[in-house]
């Protein structure tokens, strides 16, 4: 019996040294807070440093982000230098680069700055003002590794993150599928991102519905809880200056409300001094992390008990890097609309072939970009096998709306004030179409129409319609068709109005996004005319110069790779075209035949940071001696997407040069002082000159320089700029302003 009893005694109490010896589960628990959570990562840095085991991670919003990152591998020194790397600015704006976008795309999206859903002729908004599909990239990119893990559960670190369902406002745990999706959909900060679809329901910022999920984290075993809260705190009415603050103080009243309850649960909390940042203050990212780091080693005793209970450091395996892979296998779901080969065409995906993950975005953009999904959503799941094949499995989101109403405004010292308003239709006739048209009221009544079928790598189809025209007071050796008028008065300006009504149809292809080809058939009526000689008798007596039909055949090569059309830093642009006139109505009873060749090539380079280069030589000549003056080359004052062969040059007023060939070359040094803040120093020179490649003169000293210097900043309505030129030849100078997307 007493051995028996010894025997119970022996047993229990190794039962309880065993107990003693069990190590508590610990959780983390991280809330969200926008560009604020990015002190987590300070957090997680003391974490490791201490040797705390995190065994299960629930996060919101930003906690999710950098939880989900966090668990799926990535030490937090790996996460610091991520966010570090990570333009915030291109990330949640969705900025494409140009490359990403055909000719088309690219002059569709430098003139519009608002454009709205315009179904049924009826206006409505966007879900949030940005689609997030660049988020969604980044972080599909950041967790390829894990891309075949559907369980979160599965991962180094166990992890769950909370999203809102917009149509009940209820929370919603995400611990399975896509681990990218989730964490963006927890992330899908409201207004701003626009909400993500996970098993048809539709989610946005968990931060909505919860904040700080602790009790999701008591309810899945953690016996001890570790919690970073980079919520915001009231404030002062002091600090309430706008409506953005307002409503920000009003939506923490809930959040505030509710951590009452949920700090006592969390065994240690961490509240970093967030104070003088805000969910948008990415660019402070250094002192916000550190912050996080400051406020956990404020706890740094608890977290040293701590560690001495686990006796146990996290052990982490890195996380695997996938520089190239195959995608072996291509699958759909949603594309209703747009078929299997249009999806694949603008993915440039053959299959079997290397990619990286550059190629793979590149792809992505090019879809993107067409403006015909609202959401691109990828795995890349792992065949089976370590063979480093892939199957790249795409659920697509087709946008609804097919029509849009589209606005800008612009100033500028040629054509005066103006307001665009733009109606557009997808796939008006074909899937492919598109049908666009510009109306433009103010001081020059203009329009331009435009029909595109796209059809990808093959030929292109377009059609286009424009109407032009503007007055100005331009120098009357500029005007060399006034030889011809006799009895005329001498005067030293002449006051010229100009009406162009072009008609085109054109065929080209895409090559690489950056290179185009085309051909077409062209009708133009151009009349040139003035009321400067009016006399007094008839204040109607109009002057004529010329008011001609002409038909031509056309041929065009282009090729742009540059980051920014109105202030570019990096890549090379080249436009060369080609016109034979056939035909012309002929008012002034002098035609023949000829063609027109120019051709411009520029080159931009940022050899120090935040100073970039950019040179640029343009030419263009008349074949044939025909009389038609009214195409010839017009060089003067500044601006882009003038008609025709009208040219901005530095130094002289529009119009200001004329002749039927000219040459010119351009220097410009642009110095952004701040973020989109542009200071450019601006050097031209020129030859301009009738027959000027036959006399030889091209290859003289130039004729005509001009400098200029100007302030430009880049606002969401397009480029503001002011410029001062100056031309010794004429000791002149002038000032020339521009507001807004030129069109």
């Amino acid at each position: 019996m007493r051995i028996f009893l010894a025997f119970i005694f022996l047993s229990f109490s190794l039962l309880g040294f065993g107990q003693e010896q069990e190590a508590p589960s610990v959780g983390l628990v991280l809330s969200g807070g926008g560009a604020k959570g990015l002190a987590h990562i300070g957090v997680l840095k003391v974490l490791e440093e201490e040797g705390v085991k995190i065994d299960y991670i629930g996060g919101t919003s930003m906690g999710a982000i950098i939880g989900g990152l966090y668990a799926s591998g990535y030490s937090a020194s790996e996460l610091d230098s991520i966010f570090n790397d990570t333009n915030f600015d291109i990330l949640i704006q969705d900025d494409l680069p140009r490359r990403a976008k055909t000719f088309y795309e690219k002059e569709d999206s430098e003139k519009y700055a608002i454009t709205l859903p315009f179904d049924n002729f009826d206006i409505s908004f966007p879900t949030g003002l940005f689609k997030g599909q660049n988020i969604y990239n980044l972080m599909s990119r950041l967790t390829m590794h894990v891309s075949d893990v559907n369980d979160f559960s599965k991962l180094q670190i166990p992890f769950f993150c909370v999203a809102a369902n917009v149509e009940t406002g209820e929370e919603v745990i995400l611990d399975e599928g896509s681990l990218a999706k989730a964490i963006s959909a927890s992330g899908a900060i409201p207004t701003i991102l626009s909400p993500i679809k996970i098993n048809d329901q539709l989610l946005t910022d968990g931060g909505v519905a919860n904040n700080y999920p602790v009790e999701e984290l008591r309810k899945r075993g953690a016996d001890i809880i570790i919690g970073v809260d980079v919520q915001d705190t009231l404030v002062k009415r002091e600090n309430l200056r706008s409506v953005f603050e307002i409503m920000s103080q009003i939506s923490n009243f809930r959040t505030i409300n509710d951590m009452r309850d949920k700090i006592p649960l969390t065994d240690i909390y961490i509240k970093p001094d967030i104070s003088p940042f805000s969910v948008m203050s990415f660019e402070e990212g250094n002192a916000i992390i550190d912050s996080g780091r400051v406020a956990a080693l404020e706890k740094l005793p608890e977290l040293k008990e701590l560690a001495n209970k686990l006796d146990v450091r996290q052990k982490r395996e890195p996380v695997k890097k996938i520089d190239t892979f195959n995608i072996s296998a291509l699958t759909l779901e949603g594309n209703n609309t747009y078929p299997r080969s249009y999806v694949q065409g603008k993915l440039k995906l053959d299959y079997n072939k290397p990619y990286n993950f550059d190629d793979l975005n590149i792809g992505i953009n090019n879809l993107s970009a067409t403006g015909n999904f609202d959401r691109l959503s990828y795995q890349l799941i792992p065949q089976e096998g370590d063979n480093g094949n892939y199957t790249l499995a795409m659920q697509i989101e087709e946008s609804e709306s097919k029509m849009l109403l589209r606005l800008g405004l612009h100033y500028d010292e040629l054509y005066k004030s103006g307001a665009l308003i733009n109606l557009t239709r997808k796939s008006l006739i074909f899937t492919n179409d598109v049908a666009s048209l510009d109306f433009v009221v103010g001081d020059n009544l203009r329009y331009n129409f435009n029909y595109y079928l796209d059809k990808g790598y093959y030929w292109s189809v377009g059609l286009n319609a424009r109407y032009n025209t503007f007055e100005k007071e331009i120098n009357l050796n500029s005007v060399r068709k006034i030889e011809d008028v006799d009895e005329l008065p001498p005067v030293a300006e002449l006051d010229v109005n100009f009406k162009d009504f072009t008609n085109q149809i054109y065929v080209e292809t895409l090559f690489q996004q950056v290179f185009s080809i085309g051909a077409g058939l062209e009708h133009k009526y151009l009349k040139f005319s003035s009321n400067t000689f009016n006399d007094v008798e008839n204040r109607n007596n109009e002057i004529i110069f010329d008011n001609s039909h002409y038909a031509s055949a056309f041929g065009y090569l282009k090729y742009d790779s540059y980051d920014n059309k109105y202030f570019p830093t990096k890549g090379i642009s080249f436009n060369g075209d080609f016109h034979v006139y056939l035909y012309s109505s002929d008012f002034n009873d002098n035609f023949a035949e000829f063609s027109i060749a120019k051709g411009a090539i520029g080159y931009a380079v940022t050899p120090l940071r935040n100073l970039s280069a950019r040179i640029s030589t343009e030419t263009g000549f008349k074949i044939g001696n025909d009389g038609t003056e009214v195409l010839d080359f017009f060089l003067g004052g500044y601006g882009n997407d003038f008609i025709n062969n009208i040219k901005p040059f530095y130094g002289y007023d529009f119009l200001s040069l004329s002749a039927d060939s000219y040459i010119q070359a351009l220097l410009e040094i642009d110095f952004q002082v701040a973020r989109k803040n542009h200071i450019i120093a601006s050097a031209n020179i020129a030859n301009v000159e009738d027959r000027l490649f036959t006399t030889g003169n091209w290859f003289t000293l130039p004729d005509y320089t001009g400098y200029a210097l100007g302030y430009g900043i880049d606002t969401f309505m397009g480029p503001m700029e002011v410029k001062y030129t100056y031309s010794p030849e004429v000791r002149n100078s002038y000032w020339f302003f521009s507001l807004g997307f030129w069109f």
